[in-house]
């Protein structure tokens, strides 16, 4: 089996999510919303309860993309193959996503299916933004160490500083050998409103070792470029909060993603796990 360094992937809970899956989820109290959605297939893989599907986009939650999602039973894959035309009813609750009704509208090749077969390596986008200090910063500029990105913004009540803490826990983890190997980045959605200082004080707050850890903000068309460039939709509310992706991006030394992971389910000794094999 190919190390987890050239196996890029998705974790969602306990299951294994293959591409970019999109959960967005308010900074407030967990929703359901459920969606209609058509695609074609492009893998199936009944062993774990996954379709990998190319779909058409999904008004006000996500682009048209190839992604694997989670379904309620193995039933619902049955007789479905790569390069069928579906329809399907996708439901969001919290931060968990997975299909729980799947019709076939038009067959694909008989018998193509089997494991979902991972993608290749893909280069984290470069950014270039500010840090909590007013300097400067590119993903390049971080080239020979990994990095943790996650995306927060300092007003959010629910996520953000569950994921913050979370993850402060890591970085307090981390083995002495390890430490300096690592760099930790926060990139606002909010650079309306999050200022170099307001970031500092979020970070501060929250226990942050800003000796190894970012929080990063800047002009909005070059935020909003970055969101685009890791398929990180947003939603701004009447009252101010953001609807937004809960994702975070583990990339190797060489600047690629090799870990993404969806939502606040992924543990500590994961993450520990994961970067010291990336850094081994």
């Amino acid at each position: 089996m190919l190390p987890s360094s050239l196996r890029p992937h998705v974790r969602l809970g306990i299951g294994l999510v293959l591409g970019l899956a999109a959960l967005v989820s308010a900074c407030q109290a967990a929703t359901e919303e459920v969606y209609e959605v058509a695609g074609e297939v492009r893998g199936v893989d009944a062993a774990v309860r996954q379709v990998k599907i190319a779909h058409e986009e999904i008004p006000g939650f996500m682009p048209a993309m190839t992604m694997s999602f989670d379904v309620a039973s193995a039933e619902l894959l049955e007789g479905v193959t790569v390069g069928a035309r579906v329809q399907f009813t996708l439901e969001r609750r919290g931060t968990r996503l997975r299909i729980t009704a799947l019709e076939v509208v038009e067959p694909g090749a008989a018998g193509e299916t089997g494991s979902i077969a991972p993608a290749p390596p893909e280069d984290a986008f470069d950014f270039r933004l500010v840090d909590q200090r007013g300097e400067p910063l590119s993903l390049s500029d971080l080239r020979g160490r990994a990095v943790l990105l996650d995306f927060v913004f300092t007003r959010c009540t629910g996520p953000c500083p569950i994921l913050t803490t979370a993850h402060v826990g890591v970085q307090r983890k981390l083995p002495t050998a390890l430490a300096s190997r690592i760099h930790f980045v926060s990139i606002s959605v909010d650079p309306l409103y999050d200022t170099p200082e307001r970031l500092r004080e979020y970070a501060e707050t929250r226990g942050a070792d800003l000796s190894t850890w970012s929080f990063l903000t800047g002009e909005v068309p070059d935020v909003e470029e970055v969101l685009r460039r890791y398929h990180l939709g947003t939603i701004r509310q009447a009252d101010g909060s953001i609807d937004h992706l809960v994702a975070t991006f583990l990339i190797d030394p060489e600047g690629r993603i090799v870990e993404r992971y969806l939502g606040l389910e992924h543990a500590a000794t994961e993450l520990l796990s994961d970067i010291e094999e990336v850094l081994s």
